[in-house]
């Protein structure tokens, strides 16, 4: 069931928001090679708990840490760890924040030093295509215009989307109906209505979008070895244009 949101409730949930990209760009200041995911792991727990809110993702399902960190071919659900990071690396990192009741979440995907002109394509159509799907949350649309704009966009730049994970509602729960995914046709799916807060996704390879889980159980990689990007805000459908509540400013 698609839950509407009230004034109160979306006040609350973009509180949570506004400490994801608090968080998201705390992160971008720190990450270098030398560092290890570990370290940004501690730093963002420390930074979500410091903002008054707790990391959502910790012991959600069985997870074990407060965020997400997907390094290079990793997709999405990577575990921080003693890793360090190379000059050249790409560093997806996935963050959700729980306070007062209602969740947020976003992620960004981090070039590390300087990285290959094929790397900065892949993180620039990623980035794009997040916009394009945002750009088609309008009321009387449906969630399938979202998804089409960003599958049209990934491909005719020559990248693929992921089919195995998608977007989400979002609000009292940290996943709500309705799935958003970032491939499909157009005119599909529940209508767009004004109070709807989406977590919009976009996963691009730059390969195929074939997909596998490492034995840790979470990590999900690319099936042919190569890069993968991962970009995400959580989105308020209104009357007039989508608000971005995971928008730093």
């Amino acid at each position: 069931m698609v839950i509407l949101k009230s004034s109160e409730e979306i006040e609350k949930i973009a509180e949570s928001c506004r400490i994801v990209a608090k968080t998201l760009d705390a992160i971008k200041g720190i990450v270098r090679p030398g560092i290890t995911t570990e370290e940004i792991e501690e730093f963002a727990d420390a930074y979500i708990r410091a903002n008054g809110a707790v990391p959502a993702f910790k012991g959600y399902r069985g997870y074990p840490a407060s965020i997400c960190t997907s390094l290079n071919n990793e997709v999405i659900h990577g575990i921080p760890s003693n890793r360090m990071l190379k000059e050249g690396d790409i560093l997806s990192i996935d963050l959700g924040v729980y306070r007062d009741g209602f969740y947020g979440d976003g992620a960004v995907t981090f070039p590390v030093g300087k990285i290959s002109p094929a790397a900065e394509k892949l993180l620039r159509v990623a980035e794009e295509s997040l916009y394009i799907g945002i750009e088609n949350a309008r009321v009387g649309n449906r969630v399938s215009d979202i998804s089409y704009s960003i599958q049209r966009h990934v491909e005719l730049n020559g990248f693929s989307v992921v089919r195995a994970f998608v977007g989400h509602g979002i609000g009292r729960y940290l996943h709500e109906e309705p799935q958003v995914p970032n491939f499909g046709i157009l005119g599909q799916g529940p209508r767009l209505r004004d109070g709807m807060t989406l977590a919009i996704e976009p996963m691009v390879n730059e390969g195929g979008y074939e997909v596998l889980i490492l034995d840790d159980g979470w990590t999900a990689v690319t099936m042919d070895g190569r890069l993968s990007a991962h970009f995400e805000h959580t989105v308020l459908i209104t009357a007039d244009k989508p608000r971005i509540l995971t928008k730093s400013n």
